[in-house]
């Protein structure tokens, strides 16, 4: 059995027991949170487009840092800026369809 969840503008296949990274979610660890599943198929084959899929919050983090370096050339320009996108570390518990 697996399903289709779209959270932080991005699409992700889950199944039950799967740890998965996804954008920062505004709950806390050890909450159980909701999302909206998209299509879910069933041991037996069936899709079904409607559902909802029960994660549990394991933690929140930040990704390892992404450096952007500017630079322009003859004008002695260069410019390092970092960024780390934050995430929340989700486990998902159940697809209901």
């Amino acid at each position: 059995m697996f399903a289709v969840i779209k959270t932080g503008g991005k699409q992700y296949r889950v199944e039950p027991g799967m740890l998965l990274k996804v954008e920062k979610l505004p709950a806390d660890v050890g909450e159980t949170v909701e999302i909206e599943a998209s299509l879910i198929k069933d041991d037996q084959g069936n899709i079904k487009t409607e559902g909802k899929v029960e994660a549990e919050v394991v933690e929140h983090g930040k990704h390892k840092k992404v450096l952007v370096f500017h630079f322009k050339r003859k004008k002695n320009y260069k410019k390092l800026n970092g960024h780390r996108q934050p995430y929340t570390l989700i486990k998902i518990k159940d697809i209901k369809a």
